[in-house]
């Protein structure tokens, strides 16, 4: 099956907007659980929650997601019921973008590339079948007792958003949860039109194909165009490092490559791992997220270069295969490095 577009990112220990917080709280507070008990734990206060270019790190939301699930004692369907809740609107800029796309295939690669704009702890994958789509959510790096709550509230959200871009509730063909039955199938099949398969072997809902190419009614190419960059604006911002994570950032650039372990650069710095990890987390990120930044960036770089080949700019990164490499670029960048650089070219032909 051809996949629609990589992740741009693999795992949900990425910095986000504040606004998923604020959604959780509100969520909860309807159900008389007061906004501090919701928060507790989590250094976020009541106005960062009002603010919109507030950012929080993901432990921090993950944090309040677990304060919901105990406070509310995880009732089954509680994750479907919040995920119903999210709109296209509630991702800001990232959301219009979706919108504003010429095709639903068009708004699922953008949300992919795009995906640490989002509220995700799943992490999807999209591939087309021959008349069929197949969203996949990855569930294996989500902590196991907030597990069920998040796939339902990420499967549920993204069949809400989809729902709206094209304007009319769809069915899904096929429902598969790696969760087993919790007394909750009849909720399931009041939402997705389909009781769920339990106990399967990954988390899967399947559509049929004949949305993926339907005309979105709100399709606009330069309101997409004007979104899209300023996704890549904010992108940006988000990645820009200063104290700990500028000093982890300049050390993984001097010692180089994907290879390149925490320890080392614990050591480097003249801390343990573990005062390393909690200052990274403090600054809303994580070794393994600085490390990639650099890596990406380094690639680019020596690709551009047109003295290296790609090989060459792998075993310079600290990949044991090309393949390998090649994978993880196009997960950064959308492309292959043949493709990147065929676009460069292409750009700089123009009169």
């Amino acid at each position: 099956m051809e996949e629609i577009a990589e992740p741009g990112v693999r795992d949900w220990d990425f910095p986000r907007s504040a606004a998923g917080i604020a959604l959780l709280v509100d969520f909860a507070v309807e159900r008389g659980i007061t906004p501090e008990a919701l928060l507790r734990g989590t250094a976020v206060s009541p106005d960062a929650m009002a603010d919109p270019g507030a950012q929080v790190d993901a432990h921090q939301e993950l944090a309040v997601v677990r304060n919901v699930v105990r406070a509310l004692d995880d009732p089954p369907g509680l994750g479907l019921e919040l995920g119903q809740r999210y709109r296209p609107t509630t991702f800001g800029i990232f959301g219009f973008a979706w919108v504003s796309s010429p095709t639903l295939r068009d708004a699922m690669a953008l949300a992919l590339r795009y995906l640490d704009l989002s509220f995700a702890f799943c992490t999807p994958t999209i591939r087309l079948g021959p008349d069929e789509i197949v969203l996949e959510l990855a569930d294996d790096r989500v902590p196991a007792d907030v597990r069920r709550f998040l796939v339902d509230r990420d499967l549920a959200a993204i069949f809400s958003v989809v729902g709206d871009l094209l304007g009319a509730r769809i069915t899904l063909r096929r429902l598969e949860l790696r969760a087993s039955d919790s007394g909750s199938a009849g909720r399931y099949e009041q939402i997705f039109g389909i009781a769920p398969v339990f106990g399967a072997p990954a988390n899967i809902g399947v559509f049929d194909a004949k949305y993926l190419d339907q005309p979105l009614p709100q399709a606009n190419d330069h309101t997409v165009a004007l979104c899209e960059a300023q996704c890549r604006e904010l992108v940006a911002r988000r990645r820009e490092r200063t104290g700990i994570a500028k000093d982890v950032r300049d050390h993984v650039t001097r010692v180089g490559g994907a290879a390149v372990d925490m320890e080392t650069v614990a050591r480097e710095m003249g801390m343990s791992v573990r005062s390393l990890r909690r200052h990274l987390v403090e600054a809303g990120t994580s070794f393994r997220a600085l490390r990639e930044e650099v890596v990406s960036t380094l690639a680019v770089e020596l690709l551009e270069t047109g003295v290296l080949t790609v090989d060459d700019v792998a075993v310079r990164l600290g990949y044991a295969e090309a393949s390998s490499f090649i994978h993880a670029f196009k997960r950064w960048t959308g492309q292959t490095p043949t493709a990147h650089l065929r676009a460069r070219r292409a750009r700089y032909r123009r009169p």
